[in-house]
């Protein structure tokens, strides 16, 4: 009785493997035949059944056969969304942007100028990695913007493309807290300056403007006497802003402290700068300091027009 079962599943499954070995065998005869219109219906009988890897197979050589004729558009666009469904948002986003600069009078244009601009954004990475994708992608929506200033979508564009700044900000923002945390002070300042300048509104701007004053003291902090009181009176600027900007600030009482611990470095680097005027030892070790002067970190706007600080 067992034996009978086994061979009448062996026979079963022997079966099942004929018949799908057919079913593969009938699609690779139609994808080498010449039957252009059966490809199509089968591609779009695919596409339908959301088995899109197949149903590209089909589309591709299809469309530079279909180019010029009257079924053309409707090929292009289900080959755009193919590639779409599939998550090939690099291929989606070229074959959806060639749909509306062939086809710029068809009621897909619009869309498709969407669709393009929408695959950049899903390609934008984390905000950690480089944001060239998500430029483009913030590029790619003003456009579809401008085209279609009355578009339903709009609305939607105008979301994405405040999501892709916010990204930029959040790069922007980390990148200037590293310069600070491997004591690149100078750096650091001239960065905090540039994601203030390129993002007034930041929800950063209060934490941005405290590290700014430490990032200035410790720059000074770890500066040649003879550049010290410059950079401690920086130090002061910022934090006496900071002061009467965010009197309730959690950060106020640090804030406090570097603007005094500033004007005692003034005072000792005085002090020290007046005891080598008749000291030449005390003056050549001062003049053998190193002070390195970093090239300027660049805006994530890549609007550099920041001056480096004394």
């Amino acid at each position: 009785m067992f034996k009978k079962r086994l061979t009448l599943l062996a026979s079963v499954f022997a079966l099942f493997i004929i018949v799908l070995a057919s079913c593969k065998s009938k699609y690779e005869k139609l994808k080498a035949s010449n039957d252009n219109a059966k490809k199509y219906a089968e591609a779009v009988k695919l596409y339908n059944k959301k088995d899109y890897t197949k149903a590209l197979g089909l589309f591709e050589p299809l469309v530079t056969r279909y180019r010029g004729q009257e079924q053309a558009e409707d090929l292009y666009y289900y080959y755009a969304y193919t590639n779409y469904k599939l998550k090939d948002y690099t291929s989606a986003r070229y074959h959806f942007k060639t749909f509306a600069d062939t086809y710029p009078s068809s009621s897909r244009a619009e869309e498709c100028r969407f669709m393009s601009a929408y695959c950049y954004y899903l390609d934008s990475p984390i905000f950690s990695l480089d944001q060239e994708n998500t430029n483009k992608a913030i590029d790619a929506l003003q456009l579809f913007i401008n085209l279609y200033p009355k578009s339903d979508r709009v609305p939607e564009a105008s979301k994405l493309i405040q999501n892709l700044r916010d990204k930029l900000e959040e790069k922007s923002y980390a990148n200037s807290k590293l310069y600070l945390t491997i004591s690149d002070y100078q750096a650091a300042v001239i960065s905090f300056g540039n994601t203030l300048r390129d993002y007034p509104d930041t929800k950063y701007a209060e934490e941005i403007e405290f590290l700014t004053i430490r990032a200035q003291y410790l720059y000074a902090y770890h500066s040649r006497e003879d550049y010290q009181e410059d950079r401690y009176k920086s130090a002061m600027t910022y934090a006496q802003q900071f002061v009467e900007k965010y009197p309730s600030s959690k950060y106020l009482k640090e804030a406090k402290q570097y603007d005094k611990d500033s004007q005692d470095g003034i005072a000792k680097a005085k002090s020290v700068l007046a005891e080598a005027l008749g000291n030449q030892r005390i003056a050549k070790k001062i003049a053998a300091k190193k002070d390195t002067v970093i090239s300027q970190p660049p805006s994530e706007k890549g609007n550099d027009d920041k001056k480096i600080p004394n």
